[in-house]
């Protein structure tokens, strides 16, 4: 049941949930460039925000249900040959050293279970002078609010198919070695403040 309700009603809700972001995530993707790689593609709700500049697009998702309406939607996205989707987590990422241009982290580093693990495997397959493109929600800057979110915590994460309020990801970006100057935070006015102060912008792997 749990399974049926990750595959089927979740992505809904989410997408759903999740649109007062539409412009932050176009913001976001269209700035992806020569290989790229996304994290979690989902259902596939960012592939039609990719520019010509993202030449070959590569994404995982660990989720077969959702992985297959990704691929459906991909064929009908623009240049549809450039997606390649596969079935794997962000913990061990299968592609060399220094492999792609850009890297997209959009809503997902909230739910990957080991993502500490995950950052360091960003960095290491990301060339020198790559870019990770962030747009997450992560703990609040204000005390109060951080308390907040670890109270909701064990109610939600369940709820939201392992999504946590109150993770540090700048930091946990940080401590993979990217230089994180060009990441901001900032609460969205059209989401929940427990659930919409967001990190967003660039982290570079340093040449």
């Amino acid at each position: 049941m749990l399974g049926w309700y990750e595959d089927h009603i979740f992505p809904k809700v989410l997408d759903w949930a999740t649109r007062p972001l539409n412009r932050d995530r176009q913001h976001l993707i269209s700035q992806a460039q020569g290989r790229v790689l996304e994290i979690g593609v989902g259902n596939g709700a960012n592939f039609p925000f990719y520019a010509k500049s993202a030449v070959e697009i590569h994404g995982i998702e660990p989720g077969e249900a959702l992985l297959a309406e990704a691929r459906k939607f991909a064929s009908t996205a623009p240049h549809p040959e450039r997606f390649h989707l596969i079935n794997a987590g962000a913990e061990k990422l299968p592609w060399p050293d220094h492999h792609f241009d850009t890297v997209i982290a959009c809503l997902v580093f909230c739910t990957i279970p080991d993502y500490q693990a995950a950052a360091a495997e960003v960095f290491r397959v990301l060339k020198p002078g790559g870019a990770l493109l962030v747009l997450e929600h992560v703990a609040h800057k204000k005390p109060g609010w951080r308390r907040t979110q670890r109270i909701i915590e064990p109610l939600w994460t369940p709820l939201a198919c392992g999504c946590h309020l109150s993770r540090d990801s700048k930091t946990v970006f940080s401590d993979a070695g990217f230089d994180v100057s060009g990441l901001n935070q900032w609460q969205h006015p059209k989401l929940p403040t427990f659930a919409g102060y967001m990190l967003s912008g660039r982290a570079l792997r340093p040449v």
